[in-house]
């Protein structure tokens, strides 16, 4: 039978771009969001953003995954910080694009694999040919070009609302995963966009990945500002209207 819904008949998928946000704001935020979407006061949501240097373990990781001590992380100007997430370590920093679905997910696994095929669609358009490994074993969800993974997922379900998502490589330093046992595989070789000398920017692949994103969960996307979200507060006359209130003033986030 042929669906004959039109594009405007879809459901919508609120977008927010968000720039720069050190990892604890986003935590918060995406805390705020969370009950707001238990609540159903607002659709499912996806954040798309850069964090600021970080290492962040799930509830997987070992202690050997960050082998160095603290200090040596501080002085390179890289924090660390535990999350609720699964997975194992990772590393984030300015130019890769981390993804934030805040959203409805009646199913863990098929959640990843759509992620995956979203991801997937998006470096395709870039040029960049990429598969799932996720029948290798847990430690090998992600993104991968050839041997070499690309992108990382590491999702949190609560009362069947997502929290976490994804992080994709694009033009970011790779350096920083050699200073951990990155997603728990002693082995890995990180890459990017930029390393596979594919010619989208960060601000050119978060378009395709916002697009891919809500086709591959058959929705129609909706931008949202970083104010409408309450990721910032706003700093001008008239940027809200009277009496709004932002859910979190991230004085850390940046265009």
């Amino acid at each position: 039978m042929h669906d004959r819904r039109s594009a405007n008949d879809r459901r919508e998928l609120q977008v927010a771009h968000l720039g720069v946000l050190e990892y604890p704001a986003g935590v918060e935020l995406q805390s705020a969001l969370h009950a707001r979407r238990l609540a159903g006061e607002i659709p499912d949501t996806l954040l798309l953003l850069e964090h600021a240097p970080v290492y962040t373990y799930g509830r997987r990781a070992g202690a050997e995954e960050l082998p160095f001590p603290d200090a040596f992380y501080e002085a390179r100007g890289i924090a660390v910080h535990p999350s609720d997430r699964g997975g194992r370590v990772t590393y984030h920093g300015p130019g890769q694009l981390v993804g934030y679905p805040i959203m409805a997910v009646p199913d863990v696994h098929a959640h990843l694999r759509t992620m995956e095929a979203a991801i997937i669609s998006a470096l395709g358009e870039a040029g960049v040919a990429a598969r799932s490994r996720h029948d290798e074993g847990v430690d090998y969800t992600g993104v991968w070009v050839a041997e070499r993974k690309i992108a990382s997922i590491g999702v949190h379900v609560s009362r069947g609302i997502s929290t976490h998502g994804f992080a994709v490589n694009v033009e970011n330093d790779l350096e920083p995963f050699s200073w951990v046992i990155a997603c728990g595989l002693p082995d890995v070789t990180m890459t990017s966009l930029a390393r596979e000398r594919a010619g989208d920017g960060l601000a050119c692949f978060r378009k395709r990945m916002a697009h891919a994103f809500c086709a591959a969960h058959g929705a129609r996307q909706r931008l949202v500002s970083a104010y409408r979200i309450g990721a910032l507060a706003a700093t001008e006359p008239g940027a809200a209207p009277a009496g709004a209130e932002p859910l979190l003033t991230a004085t850390s986030v940046s265009a």
